[in-house]
């Protein structure tokens, strides 16, 4: 590979006329910014153990009211990006959030798209454009880009939930904001109802819904029924895993970044393919080791960890009388529509 030019290569005054004019030269950083063979990530394969996040979390319930807050989080931060950018991934923003019982927090809409994965706690609920969805453990939330949403509490234990936005890339393009709002008024009719059962869709007899997401909570116990019977169906299947889609069109639930519920069988290795996007992992039951290249975590229920993409990564159930269940979040739609996503197996 030919060596290029260096910056200290250049005469002084040269350099200081170019920054004068606003100009920088391309070729001494043009390796930095166009590696060979593949990217270098500033994501570096992290894990987020939630038996030391979940005494930190309930003390920030003691110093901090909810009115103090308005969303009480200790953020999920990748040291490869630096802790002050608040990211897990380049696409990607991780969050555990608290609320305590009585608490509400107030209504409010943004740019950026967030899901809500249900950690732990009953009684919990989060009203989304008018549609009030419950919250149980795996349960799975979304609250698109624009569409107010606010969460409350009426039952007598804390509740956490993940939160996982697309903040990091809306707040690269300076599209970020919010407008805080009244609180909702709760419409009737909700869509893991009217959409409960696979392959099967309401009629638009008279008139199709206008709604982008016609599909807000998508309850574990369904995805969890989901992923046995596929499993059972399936015995020779490698990999047992859905994806939360659009139940109107089949694509993906949320715009930029793609959520899927995996199983692995008892005492099972997965090898993941080497692909593109950077994947968030978060133990929603049993017992997983994660290798990530060199790099090994031992995820017991509720743990987070990430990977940067281009990385190989294996799971193993370290369970071998019962299945493990993982939520995985990636960049993967974000790299479909900018044509730079890449499966190398």
């Amino acid at each position: 590979m030919q060596e290029l030019g260096r910056l200290e290569d250049l005469p002084q005054d040269y350099r200081d006329a170019l920054t004068k004019l606003n100009l920088v030269p391309l070729w001494p950083s043009l390796r930095a910014v166009l590696p060979p063979g593949k990217p270098r990530p500033n994501t570096r394969a992290t894990h987020w153990p939630y038996e030391t996040i979940k005494p930190l979390l309930l003390k920030a319930g003691e110093l901090t009211p909810i009115e103090k807050a308005e969303r009480r989080v200790l953020v999920l931060a990748n040291p490869g990006h630096g802790l002050e950018k608040m990211q897990a991934s380049a696409a990607m923003y991780l969050g555990m959030q608290l609320l305590l019982p009585g608490e509400w927090a107030p209504s409010h809409r943004h740019t950026p798209n967030a899901v809500r994965m249900v950690v732990e706690g009953e009684g919990a609920w989060t009203t989304v454009d008018g549609e009030k969805c419950p919250m149980s453990r795996g349960d799975l939330i979304l609250t698109p880009t624009g569409l107010w949403h606010e969460h409350g509490h009426d039952g007598d234990q804390p509740v956490v939930w993940l939160d996982v936005l697309d903040l990091p890339l809306v707040y690269y393009m300076e599209a970020s904001y919010h407008i805080d709002g009244p609180r909702q008024e709760v419409k009737p009719g909700r869509g893991d109802r009217a959409y409960a059962r696979g392959g099967v869709v309401p009629t638009p007899v008279f008139e199709r819904s206008s709604k982008a997401y016609p599909m807000l909570r998508y309850p574990w116990v369904e995805a969890r029924a989901a992923l046995e019977a596929l499993a059972a169906d399936q015995p020779e299947l490698e990999a047992v895993q859905v994806s939360y889609v659009n139940p109107e069109t089949g694509g993906d639930a949320q715009n930029i970044l793609g959520f899927y519920a995996l199983m692995l069988r008892p005492g099972q290795t997965l090898q993941l393919p080497v692909r593109s996007p950077a994947m968030v992992f978060h133990l929603i039951e049993g017992g997983v080791d994660v290798k990530v290249e060199d790099q090994a975590f031992t995820l017991a229920e509720a743990d987070t960890c990430c990977a940067p993409g281009y990385s190989a990564v294996t799971l193993k159930n370290r369970q071998s009388d019962r299945p493990s269940f993982v939520f995985v979040a990636d960049e993967s739609p974000l790299h479909r529509k900018l044509g730079v996503y890449e499966n190398r197996g």
